[in-house]
């Protein structure tokens, strides 16, 4: 592959990275500051600014440890790729771990949002189940994009919380702050029980696969530390400090104001706009500046469900493809989305939300998955002897991973509704595993270290072997040319799913997007539809699933890179080329132009 020239395309700049990752950690403040307030956690509502401060200095320390991750893992340091290093099972449970955390932030987020827009409470339940499963059937047709909706709200959503914090600086008293509580016990118990902002950083960790190369560097030794560090720092800078500043706004308003705190802690940066709005400017724009923030807010919370969702079916489809889990995990729909990741992505949190009574019980759930996930990454890595670290930063990360696994220790000692959560989870998705090697033909052994080292996959590092049923193929032609032939009879050996792709190139430039013009279809087209109504007859004949794509564009070869990223396919088949030398030079060649940004884990076959 590397002969080729062919990697991962690494597109996404440090500044998509850290709108994506402000979409998960920017909404934290929407809840954490209110449950300080409004639980006590055995403290008083007083006592709380000290916990927050402690959570948000656990949150700098955690994105901290992440730049390290992201430096050492340029091609992707999530929990299951870190842990995968030490053990194939660990990565699984910290995979399904992170399956627990994102069922609850997708729930968590939802009946939030429906806080901040309002909704009775008596009908929240019901308004967050209906959300879940409308922006599933958004899902339905894929997420392409979808990732830019969180990047389009993050800035109105840092400017409102900018407002709120000019608003109440000249408010900003220490009269109503009281003294820590004085056993360690309950200032404990209160830490652990406000840890509500960290998943984000697995999110930014298996991006680092995408990103863009620090200057200096190559596609054959990759390096992601700068823009991951560009990415990290100013986010958490901003959700430390944003976070601390609006705990402190919260209880420096007056004491009188603590039942209508307590009521309303599920939507308090509304309360916080519509309060200090009414003290700087008057009644009425403090009411129409605490709408204003339940929109904002509203909306960055819907922009995290999606997200929650969209990458739930990712990891329960990756995990299939990787034989983690059954192969009809893999089977895609007509847009090119996992039915059955689509389904449990939908279903879990709805379950979540039915079970549940309020926002605070969702809390509950929430660190035992995401904590779970981080300590497994962190504590990989940590006792990873191949990795490049230096002594300072093991220690630290060691420091951390202690930290961490203390806490979770602590929910599930403390939580047995989150504890018998993730158990059902874990349960549940060992359960497919299990079930998944089976069919696989696959058997669990325990042999001595001698025999071990002559069958490890270090000792033929060259080979990499898929022979796995269900793989999906995408074929491009520009006629009835032996390659389709070719892709059919891969298609039917492999037992998979085989994408007829016919790019109609434009050869004018458009002032606007091609999909504007309306979505084209290959049956308006008297080349396309000879192609593929041929090809889904062979496919019925032959028991192959055919499923034709059509496009017109004026980059065939980008195209045809990004419907194969897209479509996350196994295996890319193109015709030899036949063009005169003439228009070759010209125009470029679409091989050469696909082998360059190609996918590894794609597999290129060229046909002549």
């Amino acid at each position: 592959m590397d002969t080729f020239g062919i990697h991962r395309p690494r597109n996404v700049d440090w500044k998509r990275a850290a709108g994506f990752l402000y979409g998960d950690w920017g909404t934290s403040k929407a809840y954490v500051i209110g449950v300080a307030f409004s639980s006590g956690y055995a403290v008083g509502h007083y006592q709380a600014l000290q916990i927050i401060v402690s959570v948000c200095a656990l949150t700098a320390l955690v994105a901290y440890n992440y730049v390290i991750v992201c430096k050492h893992f340029p091609d992707g340091g999530g929990v299951y790729s870190a842990a995968r290093n030490q053990s194939r099972f660990l990565a699984v449970m910290g995979a399904l771990l992170l399956v627990a955390n994102f069922t609850v932030t997708a729930a968590m987020s939802g009946w939030a949002a429906m806080s901040y827009f309002r909704v009775p409470e008596t009908q929240i339940g019901w308004a967050t189940m209906g959300l879940i499963l409308v922006i599933g059937s958004i899902n339905y047709f894929g997420p392409k994009h979808s990732g830019s909706f969180a990047l389009y709200l993050a800035l109105p959503m840092v400017v409102v919380v900018l407002i709120i914090m000019a608003l109440s600086l000249p408010h900003l008293s220490t009269a109503n702050l009281e003294p820590a509580h004085p056993k360690f016990s309950a200032n404990w118990l209160a830490f652990v029980g406000m840890i509500l902002a960290l998943s984000g950083v697995e999110a930014i960790a298996n991006l680092t696969g995408v990103m863009k190369l620090d200057p200096g560097t190559t596609m054959e030794n990759p390096r992601v530390a700068k823009t991951a560090r560009k990415a990290i720092a100013p986010v958490a800078v901003e959700v430390v400090l944003g976070t601390t500043l609006l705990a402190w706004a919260m209880l420096s308003l007056p004491k009188e104001l603590e039942p209508l705190l307590q009521h309303r802690w599920e939507d308090m940066l509304s309360v916080l706009g519509e309060q200090y709005g009414i003290r700087a400017l008057g009644a009425g724009f403090g009411t129409t500046f605490g709408i204003i923030v339940g929109i904002v807010v509203g909306g960055l919370l819907l922009s995290a469900v999606n997200t929650a969702v969209a990458a739930l079916i990712g990891l329960c489809y990756m995990l299939a493809r990787d034989g983690e889990m059954p192969k009809p995990f893999t089977k895609l729909n007509f847009y090119g989305v996992p039915r059955l990741p689509l389904a449990i992505s939908v279903a879990l949190p709805i379950l979540v939300v039915a079970f549940s009574n309020n926002l605070e019980s969702l809390m509950g759930l929430y660190a035992i998955g995401v904590v779970g996930a981080i300590t497994v990454n962190l504590g990989s890595c940590t006792f990873n002897k191949t990795l490049d670290l230096r002594w300072a930063e093991r220690a630290v990360m060691g420091v951390t991973f202690l930290v961490l696994l203390c806490v979770e220790l602590t929910v599930a000692k403390t939580k047995p509704d989150a504890l018998f959560f993730a158990c059902c989870v874990l349960g549940v998705g060992l359960a497919l595993r299990n079930y998944a090697q089976r069919r696989a033909g696959l058997r669990t052994l325990t042999v001595s270290e001698e025999v071990a080292a002559h069958v490890a996959p270090e000792s033929v590092p060259d080979f990499q072997f898929n022979l796995s049923p269900g793989q999906t193929i995408l074929v491009a032609a520009r006629g009835l040319t032996p390659v389709l032939g070719f892709a059919l009879e891969e298609a039917r050996l492999r037992g998979g799913t085989l994408y007829v792709l016919y790019v109609k190139e434009l050869a004018v430039a458009l002032p606007g997007p091609i999909e504007n013009t309306g979505r084209p279809r290959w049956q308006d087209d008297k080349l396309a539809a000879g192609i593929m109504y041929r090809m889904l007859e062979l496919g019925g004949k032959n028991e192959v699933s055919v499923v034709p794509v059509f496009v017109i564009s004026e980059n065939p070869a980008a195209t045809i890179l990004d419907l194969s990223a897209t479509l996350g396919v196994d295996m890319l088949i193109l015709g030899a080329s036949h063009r005169r030398r003439l228009t070759s030079l010209l125009k470029g060649d679409v091989v050469t132009e696909v082998a360059k940004d190609l996918p590894e884990n794609i597999q290129l076959i060229i046909h002549g």
